[in-house]
């Protein structure tokens, strides 16, 4: 049986045809000269190898480049990245296999995208539930609704500073993590290489058993009580009922099928309301599979699509997360937790982050490697539709109906950031005026012509139209620019 390359994102059983196969790892030095990831990425990625090296016939090699590691037959999955593809079919007796660590086959996805015009997670994740048979009675959906999600957009409890659910196990570092911390810390130190965010305990599993742990924990005591709050967000609370899982099934060391049968077992069992369950499914089924597919599925140029032609360059609090130099109590809340977690959950994400990015009108392909490196779960295919399709509505609605723009009464019903903050999200001029409720104000005024055409952007154009202050509200954003808010 030849020795199977295991990249450091297919770190699970599933990624091999026999538990006592051969494994190789390759620690990449190159990897990180690249870019300056997170420090707490850099160490989850470097602690989960190094741990995964303990486990059975494992060759662990250290070197500056992939290549240069490679020097037996070797059989590999199909990376996750067009440049790791690249680099697989170059190399001499490299056998690549079918992609792994996903639920639906690529054949499947390019039948099924085949037969529309236009792609949309709705749609497709009907057809995986179907293909799958994933939370089906029969032929019909499980309680008759293939989607709950009206049932899951709660705000935070009224006067809450945090849910009412435990919290997740505890990651115990060992004498692995403490020798990543030094060689990074050497790393910094002696070769030039740089991380932005700060070093800190680390908070997520770098092995199988620390994530099957976090997983049966997450069924058992968070995923009842996830669907109603996941699009809720509170400054004291920046886990809420959220799984955490995600770097983990991103690292390769849980299966996305595994994770899926976990949470409909627990519905079946009447351990976890439907609307929970299914919100959560929805996320690893229906999203994580499609923006895969769409990485693979569209063509390579569209990491640089531009449709609504926002050249502005990230500034430099932004870029390093200097959380320090930003007022508004959402972004500085949110970006702080980027900084000292590499992690918030999916609304701060788009909602304070990306939607102040397209309102700023920064570069998306910029925004997109932005949080590719600031996300302990952030990988190229992850951040390329999310960001430049769904968060920055760079491409023009190929795989969305509207762009995620929203004001300060979004964020207002949504969190409890507003209270205490210097700006008023019901003022749109003046010193008080909250920059998100101007910035989505002047980015519907600069893309009118682009989004006219948009029915879902019908009221909030009409709107605009209506606005006395418009001339204000421009100038004063104008004035503000890309300046921390």
């Amino acid at each position: 049986m030849r020795r199977r390359w295991l990249f450091a994102d297919q770190l699970g059983p599933h990624f091999l045809d026999a538990p006592d196969q051969p494994v190789l790892l390759i620690e990449s030095k190159a990897v990180f000269r690249r870019r300056a990831f997170h420090r707490q990425k850099a160490h989850l990625v470097l602690s989960a190898l190094r741990h995964r090296a303990r486990d059975g016939d494992v060759r662990l090699v250290r070197a500056e480049t992939y290549a240069e590691a490679v020097s037996e037959p070797l059989t590999v999955c199909h990376p996750t990245s067009r440049a790791a593809r690249g680099l697989v079919r170059r190399l001499p007796d490299v056998e690549m296999l079918p992609p792994r660590g996903f639920v639906t086959a690529p054949p499947d996805f390019v039948r099924w995208a085949g037969e529309r015009d236009h792609l949309r997670l709705e749609d497709f994740y009907r057809f995986a539930r179907r293909r799958h048979e994933v939370l089906m009675d029969g032929g019909e959906p499980a309680g008759g609704r293939w989607n709950l999600d009206e049932e899951n957009r709660e705000p935070p409890p009224r006067g809450a500073g945090r849910l009412d659910v435990p919290p997740p196990p505890p990651i115990v570092e060992d004498e692995i993590d403490e020798q990543v911390r030094t060689d990074l810390d050497r790393w910094a130190r002696d070769d030039g290489i740089t991380f932005v965010g700060r070093d800190g305990p680390r908070l997520f599993p770098a092995t199988r058993a620390e994530a099957l742990a976090r997983l049966r924990h997450f069924v058992e005591h968070r995923l009842p009580a996830f669907g109603p709050y996941e699009d809720a967000m509170l400054a004291g609370d920046p886990w809420m009922a959220h799984s955490m899982l995600s770097p983990a099934i991103n690292l390769g060391l849980l299966d996305p099928v595994e994770v899926i049968d976990a949470a409909e077992r627990a519905y079946r069992a009447g351990d976890a309301p439907l609307a929970g369950a299914e919100g959560f499914i929805r996320q690893i089924l229906g999203w994580r599979d499609f923006v895969w597919h769409l990485y693979w599925y569209f063509e390579p140029e569209y990491r640089a699509a531009n449709e609504l032609a926002a050249r502005g360059q990230l500034p430099k609090w932004f870029a390093e997360l200097n959380a320090d130099a930003v007022q508004a109590r959402c972004l500085a809340d949110v970006l702080a937790g980027v900084r000292d977690r590499g992690w918030v959950h999916h609304i701060p994400r788009l909602m304070v982050l990306g939607n102040y990015a397209m309102q700023r009108g920064w570069r998306p392909g910029a925004v997109a490697d932005w949080f590719h490196r600031s996300f302990v779960d952030g990988y190229e295919w992850v951040m390329t539709a999310n960001v430049v399709g769904m968060s920055q509505y760079a491409d023009g609605g190929r795989m969305s109906t509207k762009p995620y723009a929203a004001g300060g009464a979004y964020l207002h019903r949504m969190s409890d950031y507003c209270g205490g903050c210097r700006y008023d999200p019901k003022v749109r001029v003046g010193a008080d005026a909250c920059p998100y409720t101007a910035g989505y104000w002047t980015f519907l005024a600069r893309h009118e012509p682009e989004l006219a055409g948009n029915h879902r952007l019908r009221r909030p154009l009409q709107g605009l139209r209506r606005l006395g202050d418009l001339e204000a509200v421009l100038e004063q954003e104008r004035a503000r620019g890309s300046r921390a808010p």
